[in-house]
């Protein structure tokens, strides 16, 4: 099987159309088809973008006619999570994602665009329903795919408590929301990327403004070692950063496999992470264009075989 690997779409259902066609997929009988193909989402279909509920149900039509497969991205646990009660709470009031008090402001603000669409609808529980399907990764023959970092040991640990197809379960939701459990570590390593706390008198500014004291790494450079190569941010502030040996759970990727994962929001040309590893977000949900990787067998990647939409303003 030869596999189209898509990036964070975020609600952008005209850049998805757009990248499909370009594709040659086309609709029929209700979904986006390939003759020969099969499109994988990398996860982060909501948030941002102005139809969020266009690509949930595209990409469900699609993964339920066998036109593509799919995973569950940051964002897919957090709408999971903002649905769920909180029974640990003691009332109704409370849910796994909070929505009271200056941290419930900030949940609510991000999540704004896919609220805006289905709160207070029927249609809210069925697409939350369908994020609960969605495994946290794949390993195929030939490729691997995960929304932010391929983790070994995560993933081991995660395995023995997964639902089938290795998925999260509502009970597992619990867990992977509580901050001092190993569910939640590993879950926030697979779907959110790896993070490290700067150095004391360290901060910088996210791209929602936010001030930032940790800072996530690149986890697949195995050359990198000081904050400043290693920090995903801003050129102009990592220049700032100490160059200074950085001490983390740092994964060894086996390299039996190409592995293409989204989650980080990159910029210009897409260019790969070495020769086995791509990643497929170009910042499609903040004006950047949605990216895929063609893949068609090959156990070193090509660059050329990335394709994109146009971005948007």
């Amino acid at each position: 099987m030869e596999y189209d690997i898509i990036g964070d779409v975020h609600g952008q259902a005209d850049k998805l159309e757009a990248l499909l066609q370009a594709m040659g997929y086309r609709n029929m009988l209700g979904a986006y088809r390939h003759p020969t193909r099969k499109a994988i989402f990398v996860g982060d279909f909501v948030d941002r973008g102005p139809r969020q509920i266009d690509v949930y149900r595209l990409a469900r039509g699609m993964v339920e006619a066998d036109s593509a497969m799919a995973i569950l991205g940051n964002h897919e646990f957090n709408a999971i999570a903002w649905h769920l009660p909180d029974s640990a709470g003691g009332d109704s009031g409370h849910f796994l994602r909070p929505r009271h008090g200056e941290l419930g402001s900030k949940n609510r603000h991000q999540h704004s665009a896919f609220l805006a669409e289905v709160e207070g609808t029927p249609l809210h529980a069925e697409i939350i329903d369908w994020f609960l399907t969605l495994p946290l990764w794949l390993d195929l023959p030939g490729l691997r795919v995960v929304h932010a970092c391929w983790h070994d040991g995560y993933m081991t640990d995660l395995e023995p408590l997964l639902g089938q197809g290795r998925t999260l379960t509502p009970e597992l939701m619990v867990r992977a929301s509580r901050s001092n459990d190993l569910v939640f570590r590993a879950v926030e390593g697979l779907t959110k990327g790896l993070e490290v706390a700067l150095p004391s008198g360290y901060t910088f500014h996210d791209k929602d403004g936010h001030e930032r004291r940790n800072v996530r790494v690149r986890w697949w450079d195995e050359l990198a070692s000081s904050y400043r190569d290693l920090a995903l941010m801003p050129d102009v502030d990592r220049a700032k950063l100490p160059d200074m040996h950085v001490m983390y759970s740092k994964p060894s990727y086996d390299q039996k496999k190409p592995v293409f994962f989204g989650h980080y929001w990159m910029q210009g040309e897409p260019a790969l992470q070495a020769e086995r590893m791509a990643c497929v977000d170009y910042s499609a949900g903040k004006g950047g264009p949605l990216v895929a990787y063609r893949w068609s067998g090959e156990e070193v990647l090509n660059p050329r075989n990335f394709v994109s939409t146009a971005s948007s303003s």
